[in-house]
């Protein structure tokens, strides 16, 4: 019995080695080897190009907070500039209002 597997599985080599063989011959598949070397080549070159797309992300933030703070008003300076106006008009009304009598 064990005869008969190694015998089985020697087969199935030799037949899977026969197959390798020719597929190896034919063109398309010396067409398909050159594209996956290629491909590895490639990724390198993808990979080397995109390495720096995070430091710009981090940058891109950064300018984008800028950006956002420069647009928004300032209301520290607004309101302080209204409470001024208010207590100026009332000292006058006050001063208006003693000379009245």
């Amino acid at each position: 019995m064990a005869d008969r597997k190694q015998d089985l599985l020697g087969r199935l080599a030799d037949l899977s080695e026969a197959s390798i063989q020719k597929l190896a011959e034919t063109p398309a598949a010396d067409r398909a080897l050159q594209a996956l070397k290629g491909l590895g080549d490639r990724v390198d070159e993808l990979q080397r190009r995109t390495r720096g797309f995070e430091e710009l992300e981090k940058r891109l933030a950064k300018l984008e907070k800028k950006v956002d703070a420069m647009g928004k008003p300032k209301t520290s300076g607004r309101a302080a500039s209204g409470s001024r106006a208010r207590t100026a008009k009332s000292s006058t009304a006050k001063a208006s209002a003693a000379k009245k009598p």
